[in-house]
């Protein structure tokens, strides 16, 4: 059995060790472990492997709290104390700066820790009928696999979403349409919760029965979805309640659509915005643009400082609903609908009429956005990042290129258990 010694982990979680001149990438390890591993990719630099043997554990090794932790891929890093799993996305965001960026923030920020376990409000979980395991499976995908894990509980998601996986197994399986029904969104507000089923066939006059009866016993309301996500509309209840998030700090209500993107951690959300605040600290009269704004989680709290913001979104059902939660929340916000992505848009942005700026950008980044920056643009950015790489990408243009220094940088541990690395970055100049 090939044996290793685990010098670091990679951005996926996994432990990195050489053996004879070649990288291992080894799943279930640990930094400082000895152990005996076994590859499933073999490659002529690298190997891609599975931990079989821990020969030497780690200090910071704990038991994973949940049953089917290493087959199912809804967790990358239980096996990991917490604040070494935010010390090594520490790393993670450090080393992007470093080799991608070539760039060093002047100061690291405090990372943002959270409550770790019942965190998940929004998550698509699959469905599917497979008789070798009794019936229908409803979870996460397994590890490196298509298949759907067979689990019972979920220590990541609220635990009244959790209780729910068994007896959404059972409603499906009860369906005539069991097999045409492949994925269930998840989608929790602060007093609502909501499945969206994803159906290929229409309902039979049975499946309705079952689903309003399930619907009634849980406390939930039920979405169909029978296209793509725009297709997705309220089955039952008709008079439930909307969902919607609270930002209290701001005094801010953030009404959104299941199928909407919202960040899945509410807690650190609220703690994110606070901190993005405080960096870009906008003051009463200043010209703020929010760029990829989606629904006005920053937009909305800047607007409460008096500053003149507007906020940028590709998706314009997303701006039409920022829109009306500024009208909802008595607050003064423009909203337009841009295409963040290309370059003539960004040029015609009024970058040179802003103060300050806020990124947010998904995981594509914002180079366009950075490199329609010119000489007059806002002297202050906060940027908000769900990847490393393209954050540094995007910071060597801003400091080698535009002039900015790179004040300050931290961890947002917005998916604790998971590799996901979240982050914030301030640029001045």
């Amino acid at each position: 059995m090939p044996y290793a010694v685990v010098e670091s982990l990679d951005r996926e979680g996994r432990g990195v060790a050489h053996v004879d001149g070649k990288a291992v990438f080894i799943e279930g390890a640990l930094p400082g472990e000895h152990v005996e591993y076994e590859s499933y990719r073999r490659k002529p630099t690298y190997e891609l492997a599975q931990v079989v043997t821990v020969l030497r554990e780690s200090a910071g090794r704990v038991r994973p709290r949940c049953p089917h932790f290493g087959v199912c891929g809804g967790c990358a890093m239980q096996h990991a104390e917490p604040r070494m799993q935010v010390a090594a996305k520490q790393r993670v965001l450090e080393d992007a700066f470093e080799h991608i960026g070539k760039v060093r923030p002047e100061r690291m920020l405090s990372p943002v820790y959270g409550q770790p376990w019942g965190y998940r409000h929004r998550a698509r979980l699959s469905a599917r009928l497979v008789p070798k395991k009794g019936g229908v499976l409803v979870g996460f995908h397994e590890r490196r696999s298509s298949y759907v894990a067979d689990m019972h509980d979920c220590f990541v998601l609220p635990p009244h979403v959790a209780a729910l996986i068994d007896p959404l197994r059972e409603l499906v399986g009860r369906l005539t349409i069991v097999d045409r029904m492949p994925q269930i969104e998840v989608s929790v507000g602060e007093a609502v919760t909501v499945l969206v089923f994803r159906i290929l066939e229409p309902l039979a006059p049975e499946d309705e029965d079952l689903l309003k009866a399930f619907a009634d016993r849980h406390g939930v309301q039920i979405w169909l979805q029978p296209k793509g996500p725009d297709s997705a509309a309220p089955y039952y209840p008709f008079d439930a309640a909307p969902l919607y998030y609270a930002l209290p700090e701001f005094g801010v209500r953030i009404h959104f659509l299941p199928t909407d993107f919202t960040q899945v951690n509410h807690a650190i959300n609220t703690v994110l915005v606070r901190r993005a605040l405080r960096l870009l600290d906008p003051q009463p009269g200043e010209r703020v643009l929010d760029l990829f704004c989606g629904l006005g989680n920053f937009t909305l709290p800047i607007a409460t400082s008096g500053a003149a913001v507007t906020g940028y979104e590709g998706n314009p059902g997303l701006v039409a609903r920022a829109q009306r939660n500024a009208e909802l929340n008595g607050l003064r916000a423009r909203f337009e609908a841009a295409n963040l992505f290309e370059e003539t848009t960004c040029r015609r942005l009024p970058l040179a009429a802003a103060d300050k700026l806020l990124i947010d950008p998904p995981r594509e980044g914002a180079i366009e956005v950075v490199k329609a920056l010119g000489d007059d643009a806002p002297r202050r950015i906060v940027y908000v990042s769900c990847d490393p790489a393209t954050l540094a990408r995007d910071a060597a243009v801003l400091v080698h290129t535009k002039g900015y220094a790179l004040k300050a940088a931290g961890v947002v541990n917005m998916f604790p258990h998971t590799a996901h690395v979240e982050s914030i970055a301030l640029f001045e100049r």
